[in-house]
């Protein structure tokens, strides 16, 4: 039996990893590292002591953007990732923001249109991949 997930904050350090794997396999690590990582705030979901999935949120007033948010391929598809999701909008929300948003891989939208996050502008690509700014009030 599995122990219940846990969401804590962890070093930016520690989202690399699996920023890499998951989202830039092909691409180097550095790839996945982001300027503002430092200013940044990190989130893991821990799994039997397992780091499984990873998101990031930066604050910036009354405004939140969520990065880079990545599940282990043997952990997707089980609500690691709305969790994860849930607690960096109460955390976004706890940091004063009133407006959250990200960009959105576009096979990805669904997922975020879930959560009340509905598509900006148009779709635009990073690589070979469509994304699509997707935002919601909190």
């Amino acid at each position: 039996m599995s122990d219940p997930l846990t969401i804590q904050p962890i070093a930016p350090e520690a989202t690399y990893a699996l920023r890499h794997k998951v989202l830039w396999p092909d691409k180097p690590l550095a790839y996945v590292m982001i300027a503002e990582d430092a200013a940044g705030h990190h989130f893991g979901a821990f799994q039997n002591g397992e780091l499984v999935a990873v998101i990031s949120l930066f604050v910036t007033g009354a405004e939140a953007r969520f990065r880079k948010i990545a599940a282990r391929p043997d952990c997707q598809r089980q609500g690691i990732g709305s969790q994860l999701l849930r607690h960096v909008f109460e955390e976004a929300q706890r940091l004063g923001a009133t407006r959250i948003w990200c960009d959105a891989r576009q096979d990805s939208a669904a997922f975020y249109a879930r959560f009340g996050m509905q598509p900006e502008g148009e779709i635009f690509y990073k690589g070979p991949v469509a994304y699509v700014r997707m935002a919601c009030a909190l």
